[in-house]
């Protein structure tokens, strides 16, 4: 079929001559789609304003060659504004971006699990539901877990040895027992562990009521974790405001 139909973030835009636009998006069942956008840039497109990163949305496409063409937008979370208003959210949102268009490689390949991770946090984002910093983390972790690198916060990575542990090897998967710690892991405050597995499952209740110090440790077990197995660093990290 030409023409489908399937619910998307946008990811990224980058203008193309001088009215059109190209979007990356992340759809529910078609993977991530590159498309153009055709004249969305004039004052007088009916869509424009949708296809900007971090909407939520109902797009018709129709299949090109190299790139898609979009046909029709509807708005299904308006969260464009909300994030791009304050510097906080924006910072943190751009990283989940960046973070969902790398693990996401291969164009059209199925990623419901993903997008549906991704779309729930730019959501709670937008509703300052949480602070940023552990909204970011959150995501993270969670995105990392799909694509199957699953830290231990507990019990040891290695050998599965009953927790909680005091050391952590961001290459080896996490906590550590004392019979598996390799040489170079770190020692993180307990209730540092404990913030990340919150995070991990959910409870954010613990995760709220954690300390500055303890995010702010968490934030560098993260980026590390993100860092090792995605092979270089998201450069939309290093401008985010951790609080």
């Amino acid at each position: 079929m030409s023409l489908y139909r399937d619910e998307a973030v946008v990811l990224r835009a980058q203008k193309l001559g001088e009215a059109d636009r190209i979007v990356t998006l992340l759809t529910r069942h078609h993977g991530k789609v590159r498309a153009v956008g055709k004249g969305v840039r004039r004052t007088s497109s009916r869509f424009g304003s949708r296809l900007e990163p971090f909407m939520l949305i109902d797009v018709q496409l129709h299949r090109g060659r190299n790139l898609d063409v979009v046909t029709q937008v509807e708005t299904i979370g308006p969260y464009a504004r909300a994030i791009g208003a304050d510097y906080a959210l924006y910072t943190a949102g751009a990283a989940m971006l960046e973070t969902a268009d790398r693990l996401v490689e291969d164009e059209r390949e199925p990623a419901p699990p993903q997008f549906a991770l991704l779309a729930g946090a730019v959501r709670t984002l937008a509703d300052r539901a949480h602070a940023p910093g552990l909204v970011l983390d959150a995501y993270l972790l969670r995105a990392l877990a799909v694509a199957g690198w699953a830290p231990s916060f507990v019990d040891c990575a290695r050998c599965g040895a009953t927790g909680p542990h005091r050391a952590f090897a961001v290459g080896s998967g996490g906590a550590m027992c004392p019979r598996c710690r390799p040489p170079g892991a770190t020692s993180p405050a307990p209730e540092t562990l404990d913030l990340l597995a919150a995070l991990l499952t959910g409870d954010w209740e613990t995760a709220d009521a954690s300390t500055e110090r303890h995010r702010r440790e968490g934030n560098g077990l993260v980026a590390a974790f993100c860092q090792f197995h995605l092979e270089r660093g998201l450069r939309s990290l290093r401008m985010v405001e951790r609080v």
